[in-house]
């Protein structure tokens, strides 16, 4: 018997609470029906299955990610903004890896989630454009620049959470090192383009 006054977003939800304490990878029907107690068939009454619960969760994490970088990014510009963003992004990562794994999920091409997803993704590329406008960057230039610092960062949340820097030099330093140095990069190709 499904239990009274479930949605989908409570499923959601659970599977983001059970994606950042396990991780996205360890994310099952199982699991999520454990947490809201109810056994697994009820959960298809509310999503299609575990490829669309974490898609659902890959939109979830894309939505709070764009919402807190565009807080964070109001009323600033240029290094401020680009500082800013780069922060929130890691920072958003760290607090909740499964949900921002969940953004990097490749999903289905049958999956009927996508173009929210897509959506949810390009107001990310928009806010990264919005804060390369300040460096006079546009078309070409600013893609490849919003790749640099999306990868740049990514990067840095990846190892950071794989424990990939072992050496006791203060992370939080180098994270600051490493986004002067895109934004003196950022800098120069303005001034080559200008």
């Amino acid at each position: 018997m499904p239990r009274r006054g479930l949605t989908t977003a409570q499923l959601v939800s659970a599977a983001a609470d059970i994606a950042d304490t396990d991780g996205f990878g360890a994310l099952s029907l199982a699991k999520v029906a454990a947490r809201v107690g109810v056994r697994v068939p009820s959960l298809y009454k509310h999503v299609g299955g575990l490829d669309e619960l974490r898609c659902r969760l890959g939109v979830l994490g894309a939505t709070e990610l764009a919402d807190a970088i565009r807080d964070a990014a109001v009323g600033l510009a240029g290094r401020d903004a680009l500082r800013a963003c780069c922060r929130c992004y890691r920072d958003y990562a760290r607090r909740n890896p499964g949900r921002y794994a969940a953004t990097q999920y490749r999903f289905p091409a049958t999956s009927p989630l996508g173009a929210e997803f897509a959506t949810r993704s390009g107001e990310l590329l928009d806010l990264l454009l919005a804060v390369l406008r300040g460096y006079a960057l546009d078309g070409e230039d600013a893609i490849h620049a919003a790749r640099l610092i999306r990868s740049g960062v990514h990067g840095f949340v990846v190892l950071e959470e794989l424990g990939g820097f072992g050496l006791p030099t203060e992370l939080d330093t180098s994270f600051d090192k490493a986004v002067d140095i895109i934004e003196a990069g950022l800098r120069s190709l303005s001034e080559k383009e200008n």
